[in-house]
């Protein structure tokens, strides 16, 4: 699209005379950063808790076969990514730390002859403790995993049973002495609270136990009884309520804020200059291909003006049998342009950063005055600011995000 030049000068531009103007320029969709999820969907043992597409392990498992199968996957996904760097992977499961590095070193070599990475892209690996051993680690790291996620939850070995969790406080603390014996200092802990039978000074505990280890990064997040889960059907006794829980978030804030971790996103806490690269894509409406079983991607397209979300079957057998083909789709939607600024705002208002309405525009190819209405709103209710073109949750805001967001179904 071209735009004519201007006879007018608008003293608030910066272009030269008969250069196209932006101010009247309508927005083009230029595709954002790109990221590669990686989906390993098995675990040793399913957690009660848990809601994400992950299947218990029976017997061995079918490592190459999937490697295989993910890359077909790739291969397939790839003509609407030719030509942009990938800028993180994320192996995410499931527990990803069942596979050997040898697999996941396989995988990488055969990504990273099909797609551009970017020089020192960030590389993350979830690993939960039970399956932890000795020599992995400088394995993975020589496969080209640079940051790890520990998935602990508690250091509380009571309130680990009551999760299901697999492993113990000691084991947790000894995965993570031996990531870092292999050169990792790149890692995060993801912490629950409001945890069955917890206290605030359990919750407290769990903190200090973490930031005893000094990771870069913590994710500290409320637990939550998600349908389709044990604890749904069947919620364990204790569950702190919502004021209990409210307190523990707060005093865990100052907690992690003292201890130099700050909040950038709901639950995501960092060292500075230590966010995780990944998620903060995700979070600010970036692409991402979604490989692997159950696996979800969105990918923007500057041709067509458009943002696309392709889905992939979720049980693993299935997936393994059509990788590669049509059939491997759980879904392909296009998303309708009414909807953008919802999902938009799903992503950006967890951030504390916000967002600029020239993002905005540029992310999903739509005119800042799509927001007007539910903007002037949300200022009106204290939950957000808007100055010089950005938009910012207030402390309010931050509390309200779900309402906040709602306010954008409509725009």
């Amino acid at each position: 699209m071209t735009t004519m030049p201007h006879d007018h000068a608008h003293d608030h531009c910066n272009h030269l005379p008969g250069e196209a103007c932006d101010h009247d320029a309508l927005p083009r969709l230029v595709p954002p950063p790109l990221a590669l999820y990686v989906h390993l969907p098995w675990c040793v043992r399913k957690c009660p808790y848990c809601d994400f597409n992950s299947h218990q392990a029976k017997g061995e498992l079918p490592f190459d076969a999937y490697i295989d199968a993910l890359v077909r996957d790739l291969d397939q996904d790839l003509p609407l990514v030719w030509g942009r760097v990938v800028s993180s992977v994320f192996f995410g499961g499931g527990t990803p730390s069942l596979f050997p590095p040898e697999a996941i070193d396989r995988f990488l070599q055969q990504a990273s002859a099909r797609l551009r990475f970017a020089p020192n892209a960030e590389i993350t690996l979830e690993t939960n403790p039970g399956t932890a051993e000795h020599g992995r680690f400088d394995r993975y790291r020589a496969a080209g995993v640079n940051r790890l996620s520990f998935g602990i939850q508690s250091f509380d070995d009571a309130a680990l049973k009551r999760l299901g969790r697999i492993h113990d406080s000691g084991e947790a603390e000894r995965a993570v002495k031996m990531a870092q014996d292999a050169g990792y200092d790149n890692f995060n802990i993801d912490l629950m609270y409001a945890l069955p039978e917890q206290t605030l000074a359990g919750a407290e505990a769990d903190l200090e136990r973490a930031f005893a280890l000094q990771p870069a990064h913590i994710s500290h997040y409320q637990l939550t009884l998600e349908p389709n889960t044990v604890f749904f059907a069947r919620p364990p006794q204790g569950i702190p309520d919502e004021d209990h829980a409210w307190d523990m978030q707060e005093h865990c804030q100052a907690l992690l804020a003292q201890a130099g971790f700050g909040q950038y996103e709901v639950s995501a806490y960092a060292r500075p200059g230590r966010q995780s690269a990944h998620n903060l894509n995700y979070w600010r409406f970036g692409d991402y291909l979604g490989i692997g079983a159950g696996a979800h991607g969105k990918i923007s397209s500057g041709a067509e003006e458009h943002v696309l979300r392709r889905w992939k079957h979720k049980h693993p057998q299935t997936f393994m049998d059509t990788a590669g083909t049509a059939a491997s789709f759980g879904g392909d939607e296009v998303i309708a342009a009414e909807r953008l600024p919802f999902e938009y705002m799903l992503n950006l208002l967890r951030l504390h950063e916000g967002f600029s309405l020239r993002d905005f525009e540029s992310r999903t190819g739509l005119a800042r005055s799509v927001l007007d209405a539910p903007l002037r709103e949300a200022v009106q209710r204290g939950w957000l600011v808007v100055a010089d073109g950005h938009v910012q949750p207030t402390e309010l805001g931050r509390r309200f995000t779900n309402d906040v967001v709602s306010l954008f179904l409509e725009a």
